[in-house]
């Protein structure tokens, strides 16, 4: 969607926020975007809100106002939840304060880390250290007095007797190089500070300096799983910013596509839920049947885990001739093995024992932590942006979208299980019917676009995936920012595991279904 800003008074922002929630029905925040404007404008945020009755979304645009160097605005983490960490990131990479956030820390960089590295002005440097980096035990608080001046407090992460261990970032069940920092009462988890950045890469600062068609190779290293979402996000906003029609061949292909790759991601997902909870025969059968799907898929794309089809005005080649038998063959293989999962694993009394009240999160909470996904609708959140605000073939096949009410780690497991029948469900649908025409609407050598801002989401494999594009006009993008799916879904565990044992943390890790190259970047 292009993006038409609402704004606010400074003194009244944080008010007209919560108008925006409690009166026009805008529970549910997006993403927030820290922006380096330049100019007159400086720095500030872009706020992307839905009201999640009716979808329709909305953006606000905020400046920062600067005292002694520090540019500064209102939190919004007491309104929105997920809020907390997507202003640390925008705190980490602009150096933007929010007045009233109790935690004001780096998110993935360094403690020591000089500077703000997205501001236009920053310069790089290869130094570097081998020291350890010295974390703080607290977090800053920042106000404005009495007077108006700006002022700090620090706010204590830990209490005296609070036992603290690690879990990773070098621990198989966190699935990545995530590090979730956790205070323990006996096995029973009291807090969880997670920790990121051990694989950043600041993709979004490298994208600045790009053309466009050079953008599109780094989002299949994100969630490698849901390359394919990434990418068509991203072709999306640019495509739709320079008003690019697609053939419905492309769109058919693409959205067969999509649902492919969502069942790569969801075997994967099955398999891996039953090896963190010990259950291998499980984890070899959807690691068997996966490879089906991943044949299907390199025999168009050349491509198994680093997928590169997608390209700005339509697709890399050409479907494979024998794409079309092949992709059938699957559909036909794949129903009955999905019944034989739940066999073995699904309907298990071990699993249900597992699985069951486990990482409980509330339908009003996941909206509030904007846990989307698989993760959100097994709370009964209608959040699928397929049916919310539908792209290329979603809007013209049957299927439906999977919701349970159980709020607990064995509902999402099984909203993963239902959402591969549906996959298969509209492939059958479209495989037959793929139209004739060009796989690819011809663009300049120079693709340059237009100015203005937009925003362009797609339903990744773990929730809604989207990218922001702010266009000066020029062959490459002034900002980038992706809404990462596992974000969220992370600064979700804290609540989740309150009151849970240690064992309840790697199942709900398992059941939440977060690849770190996703939430790094």
């Amino acid at each position: 969607m292009k993006l038409e800003f609402l704004s606010f008074d400074f003194e009244k922002f944080a008010s007209e926020m919560q108008n925006l929630k409690s009166k026009k029905g805008f529970d549910y925040l997006v993403t927030i975007v820290g922006e380096d404007f330049g100019g007159e404008e400086g720095l500030g945020c872009v706020y992307i809100l839905e009201n999640t009755n009716t979808h329709e979304r909305c953006a606000v645009k905020q400046l920062a106002q600067t005292q002694n160097d520090t540019p500064y605005i209102p939190t919004v983490s007491d309104i929105w939840k997920v809020a907390d960490l997507l202003e640390r990131e925008v705190y980490d990479f602009f150096g933007i304060v929010f007045l009233g956030h109790k935690d004001m820390r780096r998110l993935f960089l360094r403690t020591d880390f000089k500077g703000h590295p997205f501001r236009k002005d920053w310069e790089f440097n290869d130094k570097y250290t081998l020291e350890d980096d010295v974390e703080p035990d607290y977090g800053l608080e920042y106000y404005l007095d009495k007077e108006g001046k700006l002022q700090c407090k620090q706010n204590k992460l830990f209490e005296a007797d609070d036992y603290v261990i690690n879990i990773g970032p070098q621990h198989p069940a966190t699935h990545g190089v995530l590090r979730l920092q956790t205070v323990l009462d006996g096995e029973t988890v009291k807090r969880i500070y997670p920790h990121f950045g051990y694989i950043h890469r600041g993709i979004e600062k490298m994208w600045e300096g790009m053309t466009y068609p050079q953008t599109l190779a780094l989002t299949d290293r994100l969630n490698y799983l849901g390359a394919m979402q990434h990418r068509h996000a991203l072709v999306g906003v640019i495509e739709e910013a320079m008003e690019v029609e697609l053939t419905d061949r492309i769109k058919y292909i693409r959205t067969i596509m999509d649902e492919l790759q969502r069942l790569d991601s969801h075997l994967l997902y099955t398999s891996c839920v039953a090896q963190d909870l010990g259950a291998l025969t499980a984890f070899l059968y959807g690691m068997r049947d996966r490879e089906h799907v991943l044949n299907c898929m390199e025999e168009t794309t050349g491509g198994r885990l680093i997928q590169n089809y997608y390209r700005i005005g339509g697709l890399q080649d050409d479907i494979d001739p024998n794409f079309v038998q092949n992709v059938k063959a699957l559909v036909k293989y794949l129903r009955p093995m999905i019944k034989e999962y739940m066999d073995v694993f699904g309907d298990n009394v071990i699993t249900h024992n597992r699985l069951e009240k486990c990482g409980p999160m509330s339908l009003e909470d996941c909206i509030s932590y904007a846990v989307t996904g698989p993760a959100g609708r097994a709370s009964g959140w209608k959040s699928d942006v397929r049916k919310n605000h539908p792209y290329d073939m979603y809007d013209k096949v049957e299927w439906e979208q999977c919701t349970l009410t159980g709020c607990d780690s064995m509902d999402r497991y099984l909203v993963h299980i239902n959402e591969m029948y549906q996959s298969l469900n509209i492939i059958e649908q479209l495989i037959d019917n793929i139209p004739e025409g060009d796989f690819y609407v011809k663009q300049k050598p120079i693709i340059k676009v237009p100015e203005g801002q937009w925003y362009y989401s797609v339903e990744g494999v773990a929730g809604e995936f989207g990218v922001y594009l702010d266009s000066r006009g020029d062959k490459s993008p002034y900002r980038m920012k992706m809404r990462p799916m596992g974000l969220s879904l992370v600064g979700a565990f804290d609540p989740m595991l309150r009151g849970q044992k240690i064992a309840d943390l790697i199942a709900t890790c398992a059941a939440i279904d977060v690849v770190i190259p996703d939430i790094d970047r």
